[in-house]
């Protein structure tokens, strides 16, 4: 049982102080504990959106115990010393209020959605369990067989899924990110009561989180229900990230997957890419315009080169993905009906040679950076996108000065850059193509 015993009173350290005018307009202070909050004031509906971001997930797992950082946050609605088992889903939605949480390779978030009135409620629901919360026995024994179901729902019974599963774990050959948050369901079955106190234990702290509250408040409201709430909740020491990197990747691999689960045929090439904030996180903006320009939606070269075009492909796209430690940048596509895999395999690399070779006009650029920042302007109107935007940054080792400044940092993306990038990235020889294919009746 998780007992912290008397709680230290922390005190605010920092008043509150506006980021300069950007994206969001949000204000930021920090208590005596550590705990960062953040506040983004929208007054059009009252309502308001409570985040809390645990820096700490998938990546941080001891070796041997994939999805422990998934496990505690599932136990993390079994109950506190003041919050009975299945009591805070049940108090959120008494009140009016969506509740969820999610696990990341870098981070867990926690989140409700309730009414302005609601904010103390939740607030104190959080609290409780940031440092009270119960793991027992029998929570253990029922909610490992609750995770190990929803191993075999999302993963082991949906054949894209696995082929993903397997591909990052030939993609990344040194790093973390190889493993499955979810967990391999081996190392899974063996997840005891204590490996999940040890994690929650190491990681789960007030100086090691980020609270995001976006909506119809106040930073003065917010400041002091976050002193009564977190603020007695005591600092304790937080283990470092194990940060590692990966080798050069000097061979090309192709994965095959035939299922007779497989509705569709679909095709994708991945890649290494650059993470969330390396070089301050400029690679990570041109990556994020080169994804929009080569994959991003119908205006985009492929969707318009093979859909519209070519007519060889129903869907096609361009995934970046990238947090605190490396990232992958994946092409991928659904034939039409009638149409192989190896012609729009075929076709796909041709595009992309154009690009490599030929880079883009300065007008196209201009087109898909103008995209970009007009879906940030959408984002504010937004209750949830401010808290998981500026929640995961910030949780992912950026600042809120730079979440703030997105929009006119990817403005200054070069046509240059985009085919530099494109040039150092995309490398055939290294990439790893993954192939799903029904299978065939006879």
């Amino acid at each position: 049982m998780r007992a912290l015993g008397p709680l230290s009173i922390a005190v605010l350290l920092a008043a509150a102080s506006p980021a300069e005018a950007g994206q969001f307009n949000a204000e930021s202070f920090t208590l005596g504990n550590g705990l960062q909050v953040v506040v983004v004031q929208s007054h059009r509906t009252p309502a308001v959106a409570q985040m809390v971001w645990y820096k700490a997930g998938a990546a941080d797992e001891p070796p041997g115990k994939s999805g422990i950082a998934h496990f505690v946050e599932h136990l993390m609605f079994r109950g506190s010393k003041a919050t009975l088992p299945g009591a805070f889903s049940r108090t959120v939605g008494e009140n009016g209020g969506r509740d969820n949480a999610f696990t990341t390779e870098d981070y867990t978030a926690y989140y409700e959605t309730v009414a302005a009135d609601r904010l103390e409620l939740v607030m104190r629901l959080e609290a409780e369990r940031m440092h009270d919360l119960l793991i027992t026995e029998e929570q253990v024994k029922t909610e490992r067989e609750v995770i190990i179901e929803e191993r075999r729902t999302r993963i082991d019974n949906v054949p894209s899924a696995l082929l993903s599963e397997q591909l990052e774990a030939v993609l990344f050959l040194n790093t973390h990110y190889r493993l499955p948050t979810i967990g391999w369901q081996h190392e899974m079955r063996g997840l005891t009561a204590d490996d999940a106190r040890s994690f929650y234990q190491a990681w789960y702290a007030p100086n090691n989180a980020v609270v995001v509250i976006s909506g119809d408040v106040t930073v003065d409201r917010v400041r002091a229900l976050a002193e009564k709430y977190y603020g007695p909740i005591p600092a304790k020491p937080v283990p470092e990230h194990l940060v590692l990197t990966e080798p050069p990747k000097v061979a090309a691999t192709r994965l095959e997957m035939t299922s007779p689960r497989a509705a569709n045929p679909y095709w994708s090439r991945s890649y290494l890419a650059p993470s969330f904030i390396e070089q301050g996180g400029r690679p990570a903006d041109i990556a994020t315009v080169l994804a929009e320009l080569l994959g991003g939606g119908e205006s985009s070269r492929l969707y318009k080169r093979l859909i519209l075009g070519k007519k060889l492909a129903t869907s096609v796209g361009v995934g970046y993905s990238a947090e605190r430690g490396v990232g992958s940048f994946t092409i991928y596509a659904e034939p039409r009906e009638g149409v192989d895999i190896a012609t729009v395999e075929a076709a796909v690399t041709a595009e992309v040679a154009v690009f490599l070779r030929d880079g883009a006009p300065a007008e196209e650029v201009t087109r898909v950076k103008r995209r970009l920042q007009e879906g940030a302007i959408y984002d504010r109107d937004s209750l949830m996108a401010p808290a998981r935007i500026i929640g995961s940054s910030l949780a992912s080792g950026r600042s809120l000065a730079e979440v703030e400044a997105w929009p006119d940092r990817i403005g200054t993306v070069t046509p240059e850059e985009l085919l530099k990038l494109a040039r150092d990235m995309i490398k055939d020889d290294t990439a790893v193509t993954a192939v799903l294919l029904p299978e065939k009746r006879s």
